[in-house]
């Protein structure tokens, strides 16, 4: 294959094969969200886990760094992302993280919903060490892998570790290149195969212990994966020691799609496909938590179907704010033209205090509102662009404002160009960011918080004109409705 590279591969999660400890850490860290986690809390986490036989770490001193390891890889697997605010570090659930949490006493539902994290997660990854060179969606790919009939609908142990997890790029020519690989390594011998292992033992034996010690074990667990014991091909040493050599299985177990979701994996597969390009980290027009943000918003439709979630239309606007926006930007003159304006209305409409009306037309700010609390008006512009927004006409803006007596003009968009800061500066206008207004709204309705109040918002706007307030909103949100790690 073209795109192996030597020695990097895919870095999966191999803290712990215990779905269910995952799960206990889930929830501890759920239940403290409103007054974080302290050095005690996290050791008593750690006794309750010991207690539950979830734990059986050899340190009596049970090491603060084995509930950080687990909080990781919390974050590996979709269930929220950390940030850092004020000098501490949080952890804020992601969407799909509640709803899993929402379920966690219902088996099929978990299974179900746990797939649909697999399927956002990409590289890069936010909380992975795979090298930044891998642009893919590892388990999207993984699970086409288990589609495909030429491959009998499963994959081998010793398939994942020696060839899906080098794959770097997933594009329809190193697929076809990857099951070529594939089929041509299930025609060869042990023997055969034992000698291709040895050429780069170091990174073969890391990427089966990888996958058949742990993460294969931990899927099962899960319910997303169907395990079959299978024949052990041969041995490799793990490290150079020759005193007291350790070896590892290279072996022929063998994975499968359950029954249960063979539905659900076509239409994530239908609808989100493994050729996706997955969003870079390392975006230079972008804050990286914005992406992170971004990442971390999934929350496709087709799952709350398949579950029997009802579903509340504005909160799955709201999480799908930037796919409105793509939608509104590229059908100007179809249905959907105002779904992006209408979401925005009935967005700040959720603020108790504020009355949000859609004006629209020439000449016109998209939507007026009353901040009725301390009776003044304000413009909300709703920018969705194909790219990125490459200008703010500021004087147009404020005519805008003055058709309505506005104060200031709020920007709401996906991403802009450096430029339209300067456009904006040193006149009464913001601009935030669609992710970090649809989060803020998101984790008040989540909680079930009716009266949401304007005053920290307004707050930040005057005391932050000219500028972008994405990140004095974030770290409000994270404030408020994240657990202290």
């Amino acid at each position: 294959m073209t795109l192996r590279i030597d020695s990097k591969k895919w870095i999966l999660y191999r803290h712990t094969s215990d779905f269910d400890k995952l799960c206990v850490v889930a929830e501890f860290l759920k239940s403290y969200t409103k007054t974080g986690i302290s050095t005690d809390e996290k050791t008593q986490l750690n006794l309750k886990l010991r207690e539950l036989g979830l734990y059986n770490e050899r340190n009596p001193d049970l090491p603060l760094d084995a509930i950080n390891h687990k909080i990781n890889q919390l974050s590996y697997f979709m269930f929220g992302y950390q940030a850092k605010v004020d000098g501490q570090d949080r952890f804020l659930f992601s969407p799909l993280g509640n709803l899993f949490l929402k379920h966690v006493e219902d088996k099929n539902k978990i299974a179900k919903i746990f797939l649909t994290m697999l399927w956002a997660i990409q590289y890069q990854h936010p909380h992975s060490g795979t090298d930044s060179e891998f642009q893919l969606y590892p388990f999207r790919l993984i699970y086409k892998l288990l589609s495909e009939s030429k491959l009998s609908y499963k994959l081998y142990a010793f398939e994942v570790a020696y060839s899906v997890v080098f794959l770097k790029e997933a594009n329809k020519t190193t697929y076809k290149e990857l099951v070529s690989e594939l089929l041509a390594l299930r025609k060869l011998s042990d023997e055969e195969l034992a000698q291709k292992f040895q050429e780069d033992r170091h990174a073969y034996v890391n990427s089966a212990y990888e996958w058949d010690y742990y993460h294969s074990k931990f899927l099962e667990l899960a319910g997303v994966l169907v395990k079959k014991e299978g024949d052990i091909i041969c041995k490799l040493q793990h490290g150079d020691s020759t005193k007291h050599p350790t070896f590892r299985k290279i072996t022929r177990n063998e994975v499968s799609i359950p029954e249960n979701l063979k539905s659900l994996v076509e239409q994530l597969e239908n609808e989100f496909s493994f050729l996706d390009k997955p969003l870079l980290l390392n975006d230079p027009e972008r804050l990286k938590i914005d992406v992170i943000k971004e990442i971390y918003s999934f929350y496709p439709k087709t799952l709350l179907i398949e579950i029997s979630e009802a579903i509340d239309d504005f909160k799955f606007e709201l999480l799908n704010l930037p796919k409105l926006i793509e939608q509104y930007a590229n059908n100007n003159e179809g249905a959907e033209a105002y779904l992006f304006e209408d979401a925005l209305v009935e967005g700040f409409n959720q603020f108790y205090n504020v009355s949000a009306n859609k004006v629209g037309g020439a000449g016109n700010t998209d939507i007026e509102c009353l901040y009725k609390t301390k009776k003044k008006k304000f413009a909300v512009e709703a920018k969705s662009t194909k790219n990125k927004l490459l200008q703010a006409n500021a004087n147009r803006l404020g005519e805008h404002r003055e058709k309505i007596g506005g104060e200031y003009s709020i920007i709401v968009t996906p991403r802009y160009v450096p430029g339209v800061i300067r456009d904006i500066r040193n006149n009464p206008i913001v601009i935030i960011q669609s992710n970090t207004f649809s989060e803020y709204l998101y984790n008040y309705i989540d909680n079930d918080i009716r009266e949401i109040d304007y005053e920290d918002f307004d707050s930040i706007i005057v005391n932050n004109l000219g500028k972008d307030i994405s990140k004095n909103i974030s770290d409000l949100t994270i404030s408020k409705f994240a657990t202290h790690k």
